[in-house]
């Protein structure tokens, strides 16, 4: 995942259409019933504690009538007793129940996340150039948080609900079939309504989303290019850029919340309107006879547990399709195509000889759009290869294509006279190895750095590979030696030095072949001439690809590629090609005239 920080070679995906809402429930329920045993565990709670809420209303009703002719104090006493333990008993579970359904989401978000940088490291590079990291990182964390967020609490609201309505639905009928009529009018109105606001929601969720993801990406590139800014000056127009951004966030997060503010009032008014039609209504049956005082008060309490619930609802569906579209981006990235599986009968080998062919190999990152034409070279073991250009003559597409990072349109690379891929990814790649212009360090110790990909390496083996890149009389005056600590992408020491800290990595493995992409290009140059020496012991025995800008440095090579616009312009070693006075030759005179 050396390139993942490259940009702009391939098509920009954009906005990727999302999947519908069905599928985004079933995947979020794929991940619930994983615990399944938990969520049990948490339905067992919310139906117990619900059910014995609900019993208040009817022992309600049961003291009243215990009061229509004459109190009897035992019964509204016992009634009333009863109704205390009920809650007593229904909030203790209800707080169980929250515990749980932490748990529950707390272990959903823990495997999607854990799915999710799985799904990272098995996507295509190409997905990596395509897509800013600042996006991708949003995704991993606000994203799953909102997930984990709605699960937490708007899984228990909406079920919570779900019981509410149906028991107190059951408990009015056999009060009052007649009163239920009322109901028939202002549901209609409040699913209506509901359902309009919610895709109206979702769609400006998503939208905010979007953007936010945007603004982190962009934040993300302004912050790690920080000096460079301050050197061009460009402070203020970062500044402007990022105004705008944060704009269309705060535009598009307005739009959100005003229609799912919306969402709560409206629905409460149709609920309060509800109950004043069960009032008038209940009031004129009692005046008929129809319907006792006891049964009135249940009733009307029903009514309100009834409505109550679908004003939640609809409250906290506006929490539901932000988490929607939440997961949503995160499903996208998880349904997104693998690296295309190696064949059944791919090679799976360490013993490489080295040799490396180009037959008439054609590719390009976005269609109509060639970098490499019809580009065919040889090399033997242990021969040193330059490849020389102007920029964006396609020299690094070369090293994506040997990695197989990306595979050919046309033609065929061929290593000991196998195909590419014919190679497993893992025995390909592993058989190279590599120091690049952007050099990557992590967070951990010299020594875990130095021997990153290469197993478990004794200190003396690292120490040589220092000594070797020339680095290792700064390593000793660090403050814990080779057990000091390197911060996350190394900021603590120089380009330079990072620099060398990878040509001690390289020079460490036990590879046939070597990719060198700039390596000494932030050294200075009495480093670089000791470099240069280093190098020659590393790539001895072994097949080396170099891409330079600087000539100088690849004079020894056994053969010079000289590629421009894709195609190789010219080829030989240093000599022939000065001779023959072309566009090497205006290229090596351009840098020493």
């Amino acid at each position: 995942m050396m390139y993942a920080g490259k940009r702009g070679r391939g098509r920009t995906d954009g906005t990727e259409k999302v999947k519908n809402k069905k599928y985004v429930l079933r995947r979020l329920w794929d991940y619930l019933y994983f615990y399944r045993r938990k969520l049990i565990i948490a339905l067992m709670l919310m139906i117990t504690s619900n059910a014995l809420s609900l019993v208040g209303p009817y022992l309600t009703g049961r003291a009243i009538t215990a009061m229509e002719d004459g109190v009897d104090f035992s019964k509204v006493f016992f009634y009333a007793g009863l109704m205390v333990s009920f809650y007593l008993v229904s909030a203790g579970l209800l707080f169980l129940l929250t515990i749980q359904m932490v748990r529950v989401s707390k272990s959903v978000v823990y495997k999607m996340r854990q799915d999710l940088f799985e799904k990272l490291n098995r996507v295509p590079i190409a997905y990596f150039d395509r897509n800013q990291t600042g996006d991708i990182i949003s995704k991993m964390s606000y994203d799953i948080d909102t997930v984990s967020t709605s699960l937490s609490n708007d899984i228990i609201g909406v079920i919570t609900s779900i019981i509410t309505v149906t028991i107190s639905l059951i408990m009015m009928i056999i009060m009052s079939p007649v009163l239920v009529l009322v109901f028939l009018v202002t549901i209609p109105m409040s699913v209506l309504l509901t359902k309009t606001l919610s895709k109206i929601i979702k769609k400006k969720y998503r939208i905010r989303n979007q953007k936010l993801g945007e603004l982190n990406g962009f934040a993300e590139e302004m912050i790690t290019g920080q000096r460079t800014i301050q050197s061009y000056v460009q402070e203020e127009s970062v500044l402007d850029r990022f105004d705008k951004l944060n704009e269309e966030v705060s535009r598009t997060s307005y739009e959100a919340g005003y229609y799912a503010s919306t969402v709560g009032p409206s629905v409460n008014f149709i609920s309060n309107l509800s109950v004043a039609l069960v009032g008038v209504f209940g009031g004129i049956l009692y005046f008929l006879s129809n319907i006792t005082l006891g049964n009135l008060a249940s009733f009307t309490l029903y009514s309100r547990r009834f409505s109550g619930p679908i004003n939640h609802l609809s409250n906290i569906m506006a929490e539901v399709q932000r988490a929607l579209a939440a997961a949503e981006r995160v499903f996208t990235v998880l349904d997104h195509d693998d690296e295309p599986k190696d064949r059944t009968d791919a090679i799976d080998t360490h013993d490489f000889k080295g040799s490396i062919e180009f037959q008439n190999v054609s590719f390009s990152y976005q269609p109509d759009v060639e970098i490499l034409k019809n580009i065919s070279f040889k090399t033997t073991p242990g021969e040193v290869v330059a490849i020389v250009g102007p920029t964006g003559g396609g020299k690094t597409t070369l090293v994506n294509l040997l990695m197989r990072f990306y595979d050919v349109d046309e033609g065929h690379i061929r290593v000991d006279g196998h195909d590419v891929r014919d190679y497993t990814r893992k025995s390909l790649r592993k058989a190279y190895s590599m120091v690049l212009q952007d050099t990557w360090i992590f967070h951990g110790t010299v020594h875990d750095n130095i021997a990153y990909g290469n197993g478990d390496v004794p200190r003396l083996e690292v120490e040589q590979a220092a000594k070797a890149a020339h680095i290792h009389p700064f390593i000793s005056r660090l403050p814990e030696g080779y057990d000091t600590i390197l911060t996350d992408e190394g900021l603590n020491i120089s380009k330079g030095q990072k620099q060398l800290l990878v040509i001690a990595r390289a020079m460490l493995s036990k590879t046939k072949m070597l990719i060198l992409d700039e390596a000494t290009s932030n050294v200075d140059t009495h480093t670089e001439v000791l470099i240069q020496r280093a190098m020659l012991a590393l790539m001895r025995n072994k097949t080396t690809f170099v891409i330079a800008h600087r000539l100088s440095t690849i004079r020894n090579a056994d053969h010079i590629l000289v590629i421009d616009h894709g195609e190789i312009v010219e080829q030989g070693n240093h000599g022939v090609l000065l001779d023959h006075k072309g566009f090497y030759y205006e290229l090596y005179r351009s840098q020493f005239t």
